[in-house]
C-alpha cells in the first residue's frame, strides 16, 4: 500500500525537521534519487520547512523587510513543491505507462500526486495537533478541543489514504485512468506576471 509507505516517510520527515526545528535546517534525505521514496520525503521537508515559514510570517511584530523577504521564500517554496508533486505524478505515469484502460475507465477528479499532496500536509496537522492536545500550560478546554480536532484528523488521514490506494489499484487495472497537468503557476514567471514584465519593457507604453 503505497499509502503506508507514504504516511511514514512523512513522519519521519517531521520528526527529522524537529530535532532542530529550524527552517534553514539541510534536508538529510535517506532515500537514493532514483526511488519514489526521495520524492515523497523532499515533499513533506520542503512542506515542513513551509508550515513553519508561514508561522513566522504571521508575527504581528516582524520587520517589514523581513515578512518580504519570507514571503519570497514561501513563493519559491510554493514553486518547489508544485515542481515534486509533478515528479511524483511522473512516476506514476511510467509506472502505468504499459496499463491499457478499459472501456469504461474514468478520469479522477485529481491525480495521484495531488492526492499525496494533501496526505502530507495532513500528517503536517497531526503532528502539530497533537502537539497542541499534549500540552501541559494549556487550559482543559483548549486541550479537549485539540483532541477532538486530532481524532477528525485521523480519521481524515485514513479515509484519504484508502481512497489514494484504491485510486492507484484502479489506476494499475484499467478502471481509471491518469492525466498529469503542469499547474502552469504564472506570478513566478516573468513572461507571464504582468508586474515583472511591464518593469522589463519599461512600463504599459501607453500612448
Amino acid at each position: 500500500m503505497i499509502s503506508n509507505s507514504a504516511n511514514s516517510i512523512f513522519e519521519a520527515s517531521i520528526t527529522d525537521y524537529h530535532v532542530k526545528d529550524h527552517v534553514d535546517t539541510p534536508i538529510n534525505n535517506p532515500y537514493p534519487k532514483d526511488k519514489l521514496e526521495h520524492l515523497l520525503y523532499l515533499k513533506n521537508w520542503i512542506d515542513t520547512v513551509q508550515w513553519h515559514l508561514e508561522d513566522i510570517i504571521r508575527n504581528p511584530s516582524i520587520d517589514p523587510a523581513e515578512a518580504l523577504a519570507l514571503k519570497r521564500r514561501i513563493d519559491s517554496s510554493n514553486q518547489e513543491r508544485t515542481d515534486v508533486v509533478e515528479y511524483i505524478d511522473s512516476y506514476f505515469l511510467q509506472q502505468y505507462a504499459e496499463v491499457k484502460p478499459l472501456g469504461s475507465a474514468s478520469l479522477n477528479t485529481e491525480s495521484p500526486a495531488w492526492a499525496i499532496d494533501r496526505l502530507s500536509i495532513l500528517a503536517l496537522k497531526i503532528y502539530h495537533m497533537r502537539v497542541e492536545a499534549e500540552r501541559t500550560d494549556a487550559t482543559p478546554v483548549h486541550i479537549a478541543a485539540c483532541q477532538q480536532k486530532l481524532s477528525v484528523l485521523l480519521e481524515q488521514r485514513k479515509d484519504l489514504s484508502a481512497a489514494i490506494d484504491e485510486l492507484l489499484a484502479d489506476i494499475e487495472q484499467g478502471k481509471k485512468y491518469m492525466k498529469a497537468y503542469k499547474q502552469m503557476k504564472m506570478y513566478n514567471d516573468p513572461s507571464l506576471n504582468p508586474v515583472l514584465y511591464q518593469q522589463q519593457t519599461g512600463g504599459n507604453n501607453e500612448a
